[in-house]
This record gives structure tokens, sequence and C-alpha cells, in this order.
């Protein structure tokens, strides 16, 4: 089954997730780059509060169409709890109609509101997990051994 890993970072955690699941489950990886300034704390205050308020931001365009993979696979920082705004972004423009669709959070705890908020914007797509990691790059050996337990059942969906 052909897999894609769609994310965002801000701080390289959850490339360090991507990459990790994308090597243990053979996907392809495609970053959303959000082409508003997110660094320091300046960027990091905007960024909460542009994801606690729901907003959209503007992106680069991808390279990847979700249209070519049965399983998305979509990475995000938890923001103010909810999606940072770039993924919000990319799957209110991405139809994952009939896909097979997972999330993965590489910052904070994982928090109901932003699974929730995922499922609202990938209707008609069939949920097959959640992973939730606390800054994986503080800690990379726990953070693998996570992962790989998680691939473990999105091999048993896919």
């Amino acid at each position: 089954m052909r897999s894609l890993i769609v994310y965002y970072t801000r701080t390289g955690n959850a490339r360090f997730v991507a990459e990790t699941i994308a090597a243990e489950i053979g996907a392809d990886v495609e970053e959303v780059v959000d082409l508003k300034k997110r660094s320091g704390l300046f960027g990091f205050l905007s960024g909460g509060k542009d994801a606690w308020q729901g907003k959209e931001t503007e992106i680069s365009l991808t390279t990847k169409s979700p249209a070519d993979y049965e399983l998305v696979i979509i990475g995000t920082p938890i923001w103010a709890g909810k999606l940072s705004p770039a993924i919000r972004t990319y799957l209110k423009t991405n139809d994952l109609s009939e896909k097979k669709v997972a999330v993965f959070f590489s910052q904070g705890q994982k928090k109901l509101q932003a699974i929730e908020e995922v499922k609202k914007l990938v209707p008609n797509s069939k949920w097959v997990g959640e992973l939730s990691i606390i800054k994986p790059l503080d800690s990379k050996e726990k953070a693998e051994e996570q992962i790989l337990e998680w691939c473990k059942t999105l091999a048993i969906t896919i």
C-alpha cells in the first residue's frame, strides 16, 4: 500500500517522527512549509494564537498528491490545543476522501480537541489511528520505541 506522510514542523520534532515512520513503513514524505515566519519567541506566540483562533496560513506548494496514496499520515505539533495553521490549511485544500488517515502529534499532550479537528477536516476518510509524542528530539531512543510500536498497529490496518 502506498503511504504518504505529510507534516509541518517548527522545531524539527515532527520531521524526526515523520522520517522515523517513513523508514519503518516505506512511506513517501512531504513537508508542509508555512510561509509565515514562525521562528523565535514571537513566531511561537503568534503560531499559538493563530492555531487557537483556527486560522489558516499561506503554505508553499506541495509536490506529492494525496490522491496517489492509500494511506495518508498527518504530522503536526499541537499549539494551544489545536492543529498548526499550516496543517489546517493543507487539510482544507486537499481531499482525503476514501483515504486511510492517521495522525501524529509531535509536541504537547494528545488532545481530544486536536484529534476531533483533524477528523472534521478529513470527512469520508477511514480513521486508522493517532500517536502523540512529547518532544521526541529530547529522548530519541524512547521516541523511536513509541514510533515503532505505533507502526506495528498501522501495519494491521494497511
